[in-house]
């Protein structure tokens, strides 16, 4: 089992990169995109790690992996800036996925 990052920042590479989390670096949508499909292509990648502004690029495509994918796994993280979080993000994903509003 592997973790994977795809982030839009250096830095946070980086660090993960001293934990021993592998990744890259996605500066635009086409970036991002062909990163996600690499990490889903890869089965040993139980887990993918996304910054919240690479997945702004991309917000349907892990939207979808979130909803839909048994692997990997994908945990979307704040940015060097800290957490922006969208507004009901949790419950608008259960709202969704099961069609009760909680």
């Amino acid at each position: 089992m592997k973790i994977f990052a795809v982030s839009d920042d250096i830095d946070i590479l980086t660090g993960l990169r001293l934990s021993g989390i592998e990744g890259k670096l996605a500066l635009d949508r086409r970036e991002a995109e062909t990163c996600v499909n690499e990490v889903q292509a890869d089965p040993e990648i139980a887990v993918l790690l996304i910054t919240e502004k690479c997945a702004s690029f991309i917000p349907e495509r892990v939207k979808e992996l979130k909803l839909k994918s048994t692997n990997p796994l994908v945990v979307v993280i704040p940015g060097i800036n800290g957490p922006k979080r969208e507004k009901d993000s949790i419950t608008g994903l259960i709202r969704e996925a099961i069609g009760i509003k909680i």
